[in-house]
């Protein structure tokens, strides 16, 4: 998914991973927000890094939005002004599961532009076969387990499989079962959403 993507980019450049918390910087007063997020993009400055904004649709709301407050369209302004003037040599990272409420002009503000569809049944296999290569995989029941894969993006067949690993190790077996996993895949099923999308720079 799209934290995992930020991890892999933290890890394959060697720079750490900065997660921006949104409920820690938007708050109801007036240019508090822009101020916080000027802070933000000074820090870019002094630590190179990784830095995330995930659930990005929390600040880049559209400005056309019938919803739309001046406060929101002024915090949208900064944050394009902000990255527009950001000569640091952090990565910028913006995920959101809701990239049709993002203001157009952001999508032209970042480098690449990335859209995770949910996985094929033949990549949940690989994907599963690879995370319980060491757990029994080769004996698990693939009709089974692909159809409890249904609908689940890469993150929660990944989730779903480390649930079942850790059920293997606490009851003390030496491989995952095809019922266990697809039961972990299932629990895994419930508030996921279609399309994942995330943005860097």
């Amino acid at each position: 998914g799209k934290t995992m993507t930020a991890q892999a980019l933290a890890g394959e450049t060697g720079l750490p991973l900065l997660v921006i918390q949104f409920h820690t910087l938007i708050t109801r007063y007036l240019g508090e927000t822009a101020a916080k997020l000027f802070a933000v993009f000074e820090s870019m400055k002094r630590t190179r890094g990784v830095y995330l904004f995930d659930e990005f649709d929390a600040l880049g709301t559209s400005r056309s939005s019938t919803n739309d407050v001046g406060e929101a369209r002024r915090i949208v302004n900064s944050f394009l002004q902000l990255i527009e003037r950001d000569d640091s040599e952090s990565i910028v990272v913006a995920a959101t599961n809701h990239c049709e409420a993002l203001d157009k002009a952001l999508f032209r503000r970042f480098d690449d532009i990335l859209t995770f569809a949910r996985p094929t049944t033949a990549m949940a296999r690989q994907l599963i076969a690879n995370r319980l290569a060491m757990f029994g995989a080769a004996r698990l029941e693939w009709k089974t387990v692909l159809a409890a894969c249904r609908g689940l993006s890469h993150a929660d067949v990944v989730r779903g499989c480390e649930d079942a690993a850790k059920d293997m190790v606490l009851t003390g077996r030496k491989t995952v079962g095809t019922a266990d996993l697809a039961e972990a895949l299932r629990r895994r099923r419930s508030g996921t959403r279609s399309r994942r999308s995330a943005a860097k720079r």
